[in-house]
């Protein structure tokens, strides 16, 4: 058992080092203003994520422009849009750049930089629709993507016009929903919609560019003032030079030169074997963060589940209540209720900044943590009661009645839930995409709103979950056969 502990805590600490290095950056010189930006990362042309792993498009070009003439550093943060606007809300961030409208109701809780681009919102069916007026959606299902002001504006017209909404997290899926027909049109801003269509989406517009709105690059009202009077600057500088209208030709004209050019080095072989070798680093990037964050996730929660196991039992019943309150909250929680409220929640409450990988940490232990502790409370109180009274006659303490007799005993009996604990924790992780951990689930919405290639990158993915659930499962089964 000690030999089994002490493998663990090797384990854990190999991880937490190896963390600390991939997760390591840099120091910048003292004198640059360093911030932290968040993006939508599937939302081409203004920003994706190309096949070597570069983030680009309009605003992410136009950033790098714009901290290079004034003198800032930036660390880049991809995640749904709608994550994306509550990091800022919630300090975890310092900025966000991602297409997105300035409206009044932002007004109320961003400060806006100078509007740098005019959009409208659109809507599109699949091509082979016969839909082709607002008013043939009366009772149909429309997509739409949280948060965004194609969200808004649909909300607006929807009892007009009678149709039901469904939100999504990011563009490829909407657009995957209503070309496969399970909904029947999609609402989004005309150049990305349009940037798609040319790029292959079996979608076509069929209305006129509504709700137009600017685009502007926020941050939290009040603060990070520095922060915007940089970008307007810089922004100004860009116009005045022409190199902003150089960026946007680039990814515009000639139906977008730069995302052509992407996709024809990663989009020329749609094969399986070529998906996989195009994106052969980013796949082994989530994966390895999956493992990650699955390995530190279930040590640590079999730590913690540990522990409330054995307060389940104690003879205080103060004590037993704390555990019994603390495994029913934290079962009772979903899993990403909690993420966000780790993530956003409390640093609205106390100011202080949760890093990404630590918040998804958390939420696993909390999370596995509290199922570890009941079904190891149980196992405690499958042993004979009549072994604790021997055990105590005999003239041992309780603490150590328990550790020598009870608890080996009850821990051997649970082996099989911890497996299957083990397996639960792995699928978990890709709940924590929402928080921007790009895992192995990120990884593939990722690689999907560039190569569009849904059914192929999904399977791929599905493959890669099952192989590594397998090999834990040996693993497992390994370590079971071990401790008996």
């Amino acid at each position: 058992m000690r030999k089994w502990f002490f493998s663990l805590a090797i384990l854990v600490v190999t991880i937490m080092g190896s963390v600390g290095l991939t997760q390591s950056h840099a120091i910048e010189a003292a004198s640059k203003p360093h911030y932290t930006i968040v993006t939508d990362s599937t939302y081409p042309p203004f920003e994706w994520k190309t096949s070597d792993g570069k983030y680009v498009g309009i605003d992410l070009d136009m950033l790098k422009a714009i901290s290079k003439k004034e003198g800032f550093t930036y660390d880049l943060k991809p995640m749904s849009f709608n994550a994306a606007v509550q990091s800022v809300q919630a300090g975890q961030a310092d900025g966000i750049l991602a297409g997105m409208s300035i409206t009044d109701e932002r007004k109320e809780s961003f400060d806006f930089g100078t509007p740098y681009y005019e959009s409208g919102v659109v809507v599109s069916v699949a091509k082979n629709s016969k839909i082709t007026k607002l008013s043939q959606l009366k009772g149909k299902t429309v997509a739409v993507k949280t948060g965004t002001a194609g969200y808004t504006f649909a909300q607006s017209i929807q009892k007009k016009y009678g149709f039901k909404m469904v939100s999504y997290n990011d563009s490829s899926m909407m657009y995957d929903v209503v070309s496969t027909g399970n909904a029947s049109a999609a609402f989004e801003d005309l150049p990305v919609m349009a940037y798609a269509i040319k790029q292959g989406v079996d979608l076509k517009i069929i209305t006129k560019p509504a709700s137009t709105a600017w685009y502007g690059f926020g941050v939290k009202k009040g603060t990070n003032a520095a922060l915007l009077k940089s970008f307007n600057a810089g922004y100004k500088d860009l116009v005045a030079s022409g190199e902003y209208d150089k960026i946007v030709k680039e990814y515009l004209g000639n139906t977008g030169k730069k995302y052509a050019e992407d996709m024809k080095t990663t989009g020329s072989n749609h094969t399986f074997g070529g998906i996989i070798k195009e994106n052969s680093s980013s796949f082994i990037d989530g994966l390895w963060m999956t493992v990650q964050m699955t390995i530190l996730g279930i040590v640590l929660a079999s730590i913690w589940g540990l522990l409330l196991g054995t307060m389940g039992i104690a003879p205080s019943k103060f004590v037993r209540g704390i555990s019994t309150t603390i495994i029913y909250i934290f079962r009772g929680l979903p899993m990403l209720v909690l993420a966000f409220f780790i993530y956003i929640g409390i640093p609205n409450l106390t100011g202080q900044k949760v890093p990404a990988f630590t918040a998804g940490i958390l939420t696993l232990v909390l999370n596995e943590g509290a199922y570890i502790g009941s079904f190891v409370r149980g196992g405690f109180l499958s042993v004979d009661g009549g072994q604790l009274e021997a055990a105590r006659s005999l003239g041992l303490p309780y603490g150590k009645a328990m550790r020598k007799v009870i608890m080996p005993q009850g821990i051997r009996l649970t082996i099989p839930s911890f497996v299957n604990q083990f397996i639960i924790t792995l699928k978990d992780t890709s709940i924590l995409s929402a928080i921007g951990l790009v895992e192995l689930t990120q990884t593939g919405t990722l690689i999907i709103a560039r190569n569009l290639q849904g059914f192929k990158v999904w399977l791929i993915i599905g493959l890669m979950y099952v192989t590594v659930i397998t090999l834990l499962t040996w693993l497992s089964n390994w370590v079971e056969k071990r401790m008996k």
